[in-house]
């Protein structure tokens, strides 16, 4: 269990390894005083560094989307705060661990459109667990989450998990075959908070993307980022390759950021959803 302790400079671990430091200046009264409480923030895992996020200012933005593409949802916003991404997470993850037993060494086919808000909180959910997330159809999954559940890899998968992007969804339609979850419908009858059965251990795959493995330990990109005024980055991300699209989400998490994600456009700086938005880089 992830935990912060009080103290000036004090270094937390939040599992049994780490890689990185996230410093946190938090209030504290103390005699009718409010000084600032320091804490270093150890990271290794992308569950750590949604513990994190949480613990420096649940009610901050992880997330904005923009729906630019054409369809049902085109022209959503939706922005989940910290608190909010992790219920969406937990909900995730326990559907996951009680509902189909995933774990360490389950391994769980992410197909989910990128950058998508979705995208961001199966990815935590599945890491949560402790499984493999892989982008490859050929990788041969226990698990499916997808927007196509009829198509040829979740046919070959043990289990499937069916997600309908809309964000007012409440189900995926019907003509889905027996044994198939339907996200929209059944994820709210999960809990809100979330506590592994198990962890991985860092030398197990936290990622599979075209072949390539990713451990555990090497999963949260290292070093922090700031935009040149020092403000916490505030990243708009465009790009359409699930694996880019994780990497940048972490990187920016992992400094305590948060994102913008736009989906079927390329906004520039000059866009005023970008200014409104507080964007400090483009990607």
């Amino acid at each position: 269990m992830s935990t912060l302790r009080p103290g000036l400079h004090t270094r937390v671990r939040l599992s049994t390894s780490w890689r990185g430091g996230i410093l946190l200046s938090l209030p504290r009264s103390d005699h009718g005083q409010r000084p600032r409480v320091h804490y270093v923030v150890l990271v290794s895992t992308p569950a750590d560094v949604l513990a994190a996020l949480i613990a420096d200012d649940p009610t901050q933005p992880a997330l904005t989307f923009y729906e630019d593409t054409p369809g049902d949802s085109f022209g959503e916003r939706i922005e989940l705060s910290r608190k909010v991404l992790g219920t969406w997470v937990a909900k995730a993850a326990n559907a996951l661990q009680e509902g189909l037993d995933a774990e360490p060494g389950t391994v769980v086919l992410l197909d989910v459109p990128a950058p998508h808000w979705r995208l961001a909180y199966w990815s935590l959910a599945i890491w949560s667990v402790g499984a493999t997330l892989t982008l490859d159809a050929s990788e041969g999954a226990d698990v499916m989450i997808t927007t196509s559940p009829d198509a040829g890899p979740a046919q070959d998968a043990d289990e499937v998990i069916a997600v309908s992007l809309p964000a007012l969804s409440r189900t995926f339609g019907s003509g889905l075959r027996t044994g198939v979850m339907d996200e929209a419908r059944e994820i709210a009858s999960f809990g809100d908070s979330f506590a592994a059965w198990d962890e991985a251990e860092p030398d197990e795959t936290a990622l599979v993307t075209d072949g390539q493995r990713t451990a555990y330990r090497d999963v949260v990109p290292s070093g922090a980022t700031r935009s040149k005024a020092g403000r916490r980055p505030r990243v708009a991300i465009t790009t359409t390759d699930p694996a880019t699209c994780l990497h940048q989400m972490l990187q920016c998490w992992a400094s305590l950021g948060s994102v913008v994600l736009v989906r079927g456009s390329q906004p520039s700086f000059s866009d005023a959803r970008m200014r409104s938005e507080g964007v400090t880089a483009l990607t």
